[in-house]
């Protein structure tokens, strides 16, 4: 029996690592995912580079054109003359929105307030100049109590937050609330393709060798069990073959595009940072002509931008990583990413088995993927928040979102009863669910020409044999 079902799992892996197809994707994938990596940030770094420019037509007493703070994505840009006349220059020019501040404007009460935009204004600029007008009003507030502008600017703090985690002895360690995210949104990504693409895979196999009657000449000598778990596991050790060399390949594409696009990062940005300054300076002017500092804000993010691109503060991100539980982490993804591939691998062969069209798939393949996509979804909406959360403790239990809710939980530490137990559920779902599509293969292996409907599954369960 064993000796079958290992011929078996031999069989479909060197069938598939043996095609183009294979090799094609295998060496592709890897060079179009750091290509697009690079893109996006190119992409994204450019968008963060320009700033939008803000006419403000004030015609309030409060002469708050002089007051809205610039910021490095943010410019405030103050003209002249009446409402109509902004509107006109505004539409001629490229400038991103024009605000305007009515004449009756009061400080305890600021209605009347309008923002125009060149078609939809984005929900990210409404608020950037909300949150600006907020600040604005609130300088006006203070100074109304008798406070100096020196005396605002000495009382405003910004609070750099260091991040520790304590652990149940008191041991302190430095923590990341962006990296442990992402390392658990990269863990569940990882498994939810896994399981989706080559579980889809399983099916579409069953499928095609059940239509061309292949099945027939199979079952001769090998069981059924035997050979729904023989595709399972081959197709499984295809999977492990193409993530781990495209990990390898990454890693090393991603490096060497890293390097030849950083190469020249330190020149361009030594030249641009000179001129940018006196740029968003000199844009931000009052109506009496003098220049709107972009703050201290401002240069404090200049100087956060320049020690991350240290060298030497790169290397923090490694000290973070190895703060982490990497042992836990590490076993769990291994249990989690076998487990929930072989508990989703068994009922995509079931489906394979049961239908004689790859089309008639549809309406069965709705309840297995739902679980999946839910997991997945509600695991980086929720889950991420709040990881200790009931959410995140009843899924990380449920054997059908447990591989992707309990590998985003991993980083953030998991009781280790939580983990037994959710490893233990996990083996019952997985025993139990192929047990439910060994019963539905034996049968629909060898059914043809038969529309299948959910009570005809209900029955092939409990056929003897």
């Amino acid at each position: 029996m064993t000796s079958k079902f290992l011929l078996v799992a031999q069989r479909e892996y060197l069938t598939r690592v043996r095609k183009k197809a294979f090799l094609v994707l295998t060496l592709a994938v890897p060079l179009l995912i750091a290509a697009f990596g690079f893109f996006m940030v190119k992409i994204i770094k450019s968008d963060e580079d320009k700033a939008d420019v803000i006419d403000v037509r004030d015609d309030s007493r409060l002469h708050l054109a002089g007051r809205l703070q610039s910021t490095p994505q943010l410019v405030f840009r103050a003209v002249p003359g009446a409402l109509a006349d902004a509107k006109t220059s505004f539409q001629k020019q490229k400038h991103d929105g024009l605000l305007y501040l009515p004449a009756d404007l009061d400080a305890d009460k600021p209605t009347g307030v309008q923002f125009f935009g060149k078609g939809n204004i984005s929900l990210k600029k409404q608020q950037a100049v909300e949150t600006a007008l907020n600040k604005a009003f609130s300088d006006i507030k203070m100074q109304q109590s008798g406070l100096s502008q020196q005396e605002l600017d000495r009382l405003r703090s910004e609070v750099d937050l260091q991040t520790v985690s304590l652990d149940d002895d008191g041991k302190e360690a430095d923590s990341n609330a962006l990296a442990t995210s992402g390392i658990s949104y990269a863990l569940a990504l990882l498994i939810y393709l896994f399981i989706f693409i080559y579980g889809v895979q399983i099916m579409r196999g069953v499928g095609e060798e059940k239509s061309s009657r292949i099945m027939e000449v199979m079952l001769s000598s090998v069981k059924p069990f035997d050979l729904m778990m023989g595709k399972i596991f081959g197709i499984a050790a295809v999977g492990l073959t193409q993530f781990l060399l495209w990990g390898l390949l990454s890693f090393g594409a991603t490096s060497l595009i890293t390097s030849l696009a950083g190469a020249d990062a330190p020149r361009a940005e030594a030249a641009a940072a000179p001129a940018a300054a006196p740029t968003v300076a000199a844009t931000a002017a009052d109506p009496a002509g003098t220049r709107l500092s972009p703050g201290a804000k401002f240069d404090q993010q200049l100087d956060r931008q320049s020690a991350q691109g240290n060298p030497a503060n790169r290397f923090k991100i490694f000290e973070v990583l190895g703060n982490l539980p990497l042992g836990q982490i590490l076993f769990g993804f291994i249990v989690y990413f076998l487990g929930g591939y072989l508990l989703y691998g068994a009922l995509f062969g079931a489906v394979g088995a049961a239908v004689d069209d790859q089309t008639d798939t549809q309406q069965f393949m709705f309840p297995i993927t739902m679980p999946l996509i839910l997991s997945y979804i509600v695991s980086v909406s929720v889950i991420l928040r709040n990881p200790d959360g009931p959410v995140a403790f009843w899924m990380s239990m449920i054997p059908f979102t447990s591989p992707i809710a309990m590998v985003v939980r991993l980083p953030f530490g998991v009781p280790a009863w939580q983990l037994a137990l959710s490893i233990g559920l996990l083996i019952l779902g997985f025993i139990g669910t192929v047990w439910v599509a060994a019963r539905i293969y034996r049968v629909g292996v060898l059914m043809y020409g038969k529309k299948v409907t959910y009570k005809e599954l209900g029955k092939w369960m409990f056929y003897k044999g």
